[in-house]
């Protein structure tokens, strides 16, 4: 007698929107570490920064962000309170591919893309800033870094000290 129902009620279609478990994140979310933008407004937002060096007037500093269910490090290099380039570790967990297409909508086509080995570097020159974003494969891919720098940048960027420091050199 009740196995008619469950029957019935197994078989049913399923109008639920499914959408990914590990992914409700917006590149808004960073526009506040844009270059030329006021550190005091990314602090607002997001907290106090922690001071990691100083050199030459440019401050170094981490932000920890918080989105939804994400955390990651961001940091950025500020003069005189403005923002000159920040670059941000994304969790590994993100989707590659929606990452991607986010910055694709954005920006357009990349200017540069390069493979090196099982990791990809994507490139965007628009309106004045260098977008840099960085992806790796394994089973999965997913985004290892996203950075952004005036074009003609004064100094070393983040990613060029980051860059640095990893090599050794």
């Amino acid at each position: 007698m009740c196995i008619l129902p469950c029957l019935f009620l197994i078989f049913q279609p399923l109008n639920a929107k499914v959408e990914p478990p590990n992914y409700d994140f917006s590149l808004t979310a960073l526009d506040d570490f844009f270059p030329q933008k006021k550190l005091t407004d990314a602090e607002a937002k997001h907290g106090k920064s922690e001071a990691i060096s100083a050199q030459n007037g440019m401050k170094t500093a981490r932000f920890k962000v918080s989105q939804i269910r994400y955390k990651f490090s961001v940091m950025v290099q500020e003069r005189d309170g403005v923002i000159n380039d920040f670059f941000a570790r994304l969790p590994t967990y993100f989707l590659h591919d929606i990452f991607l297409h986010s910055l694709v909508k954005r920006h357009g086509k990349q200017t540069t893309y390069k493979r090196v080995g099982e990791e990809a570097y994507y490139i965007w020159n628009a309106n004045g800033l260098k977008h840099v974003y960085s992806a790796a494969c394994t089973i999965t891919c997913f985004p290892i870094f996203y950075s952004v720098e005036p074009i003609e940048a004064t100094g070393a960027s983040v990613l060029s000290q980051m860059r640095k420091a990893h090599s050794g050199k």
